[in-house]
């Protein structure tokens, strides 16, 4: 299942390609069933529809927990690291892990959750988020994680979509020297849902909160008295795993679905292979499990190897920018796996920090949840890798499901900010605005794929036409990206970003009409229009155009009371960089905005802006251009 070498790569790539059933036949069978699959593969993109391995039967959770527990009980699934240095960091044994899920997994049952209820978990970064995703997966319930950092109307927003029966939380984590009021949010975020039946409540920091019984639930009182074993629920290849919501470029985040049997194929080929996994390597992903990225590349891709995992709850600049590197060689971190934020920020607290840190036990570094710039690129591999450390710059979706194009550590010939090369099976096509195929090299266009892999979206939840329209429906028998791409003269792919209107802040993708609909609700607002704009930190900054009822005297403070407003709606990471309040909007005579225009202001592009004759009022180009009335935080 591993591949060695380059010319292995090379060999097993063209194999993939040319027999794609027989090669997914042939990794598939590396893993635990209880009834292997009578078809591996049924597909079309046009209704779409994908099945992989069908009929296959299996629980995930015993690759991710029964057979790491049998073959090494003892070994260490994960270290916890809490937020604060000072607290208490624990180390859970894959033995410990299994009894732990099997319990919360008991516990569920008593409270009525069955196979293909959905159970919403809205947690801090602590090993109990991991044990409740993988309690859902043990009795057949599908989990659906939000982030921590979500408001309340996020969180009812998905909790409503999915009409998820059970809640799990906790009263509170800690996020540098902010506590996150997560109960008091949940309080308010089921004052606007209907299916919720309990709530479950970790006590994880300590603070007074609100319990209303019998609804809520406190963990400890139900878990602690259950049994260390739950039968695993038998699931079919194709029954939902979880859902994760993403947020789309109409105002409602889409319920992206993943199924069990082709999901767990992928993630757990494709971490063994993209970071060249030995056993006794410590792997450290610094991402959250409300993301994708934490799915995939925390829970089931290194569990179903056997890895061992550090579990952060932190962030990179507390109590000092120094705290990554002290993590790494407390816990001698042999792969680091970290956004092109996270290095932008740190980078710029300099390098006399890291001098205070070994860093020796670093094998391989990675990139994730947007293109890594040139720069920051050489800065981590000098200053992080020493310039040993091959640096996997991954590129993939929370509708791939996987990483789809990257290089594998230590095999493929690294090039500084281009993702290089596909992963087996994976069948990329550059296609131009009208979806002829730019084939050969040197060539830029919008990145499709124009076969399935295990892992690919199947639907949006409660949606599915919705799914077809989004990824489907622009180039006939493609799954469209959504990305930008460029192939080189050696055939390497350079992701150049979102063609469509959601971008992409600090690896976290935010579609502007979700952030629109959040201004629009303040009171001295009568229309916005957001876009993304080079940040030196975020990657893309937001950058907001309001148009207000009357003249606003004060920039600033109404630049606050909006960011107030997203924050309450959306979350924190969603706030506006810089707002520019705008007599009007440049729009086409059917009423459409021409973010194009938008963009290349924002950019500080005025004086190439293209063909403006179409708009409805030139003019207001002009005013915009000019600057006036801006307020940048």
């Amino acid at each position: 299942m591993r591949i060695h070498n380059f010319e292995e790569y090379q060999k097993v790539y063209q194999y993939s390609i040319e027999h794609p059933e027989d090669f997914w036949n042939e990794i598939a069978q590396h893993f635990h069933w209880r009834k292997k699959w009578d078809k591996v593969l049924e597909w079309n993109f046009t209704e779409p529809r994908v099945k992989w391995f069908i009929n296959g039967k299996l629980n995930i959770t015993e690759n991710c927990l029964d057979i790491p527990a049998q073959k090494h009980p003892d070994k260490i699934a994960f270290y916890f690291e809490p937020n604060d240095p000072n607290d208490l960091s624990y180390s859970i044994t894959y033995k410990e892990l299994l009894e732990k899920v099997c319990q919360l997994s008991n516990a569920l049952k008593e409270i009525g959750v069955q196979k293909g209820d959905r159970v919403a978990i809205y947690m801090p970064m602590i090993p109990e988020a991991v044990i409740a995703m993988l309690a859902c997966a043990r009795i057949g319930a599908i989990h659906s994680v939000v982030f921590g950092g979500f408001s309340a109307q996020s969180l009812a927003d998905r909790i409503n979509d999915a009409e998820c029966k059970v809640l799990i939380t906790a009263d509170g984590g800690k996020r540098g020297n902010k506590i996150v009021h997560l109960k008091q949010t949940a309080d308010e975020a089921l004052q606007q849902t209907h299916s919720i039946e309990h709530v479950l409540v970790l006590k994880h920091i300590g603070i007074e909160i609100n319990i209303q019984q019998p609804r809520d639930i406190w963990w400890d009182d139900i878990v602690s008295k259950q049994s260390t074993y739950c039968e695993p629920e038998i699931m079919d290849s194709e029954d939902m795993l979880f859902i994760l919501y993403t947020s789309g470029s109409t105002g409602k985040p889409k319920g992206v679905v993943h199924t069990t049997g082709g999901y767990m194929v992928y993630t757990a080929y494709t971490f063994l292979n993209v970071f060249q996994y030995d056993p006794e390597d410590i792997y450290w992903c610094t991402a959250d499990v409300g993301w994708i990225t934490g799915h995939s590349y925390i829970v089931y891709g290194p569990l179903i190897n056997g890895a061992t995992s550090v579990i952060f709850e932190g962030i990179p600049t507390y109590p000092d920018a120094g705290r990554f590197w002290a993590i790494v060689d407390k816990y001698k971190v042999t792969h680091f796996y970290t956004a092109p934020t996270a290095i932008r920020s740190l980078e710029a607290f300099g390098t006399d920090i890291i001098k205070q840190y070994s860093l020796e036990s670093l094998k391989v570094l990675g990139s994730v949840g947007e293109p890594i710039n040139e720069e920051a690129w050489e800065w981590y591999h000098k200053n992080i890798g020493k310039g040993k450390c091959p640096i996997v710059d991954t590129w993939w979706q929370t509708e791939t499901g996987g990483i789809l194009i990257s290089p594998l550590a230590h095999i493929t010939p690294l090039k500084p900010s281009y993702a290089t090369l596909p992963l087996p099976g994976i069948q990329p096509i550059i296609v131009d605005e009208k979806g002829n195929e730019l084939k050969g090299n040197n060539v830029e266009g919008n990145l499709c794929i124009k076969f399935p892999w295990p892992s690919i979206i199947r639907t949006t939840y409660g949606n599915h036409e919705r799914c077809r329209q989004t990824y489907f429906s622009t180039y006939p028998n493609l799954y469209f990206t959504g990305d930008g791409c460029k192939r080189d003269a050696d055939g390497y792919y350079r992701i150049t970003g979102r063609v469509d209107d959601v971008i992409n802040v600090s690896g976290h993708r935010i579609g502007t009409a979700e952030v629109e609909d959040a201004i629009n609700q303040h009171p001295d607002i009568v229309e916005s229009a957001m876009v993304g704009y080079p940040h030196p930190i975020k990657g893309q900054g937001i950058y907001a155009y309001v148009v207000p009822v009357r003249p606003i005297d004060d920039v600033k403070k109404l630049h606050k009371e909006i960011n107030g407003l997203i924050t309450k709606i959306i979350g924190p990471i969603a706030k506006a960089d810089v707002i520019q309040v705008v007599s009007g909007l440049p729009k086409t005579r059917s009423g459409k905005i021409m973010r194009r225009i938008l963009r290349k202001i924002a950019e500080g592009e005025t004086s190439n802006l293209g063909d403006t004759t179409t708009l409805l009022d030139p003019s207001i180009v002009e005013e915009i251009k000019q600057g006036k009335f801006k307020s940048q935080m």
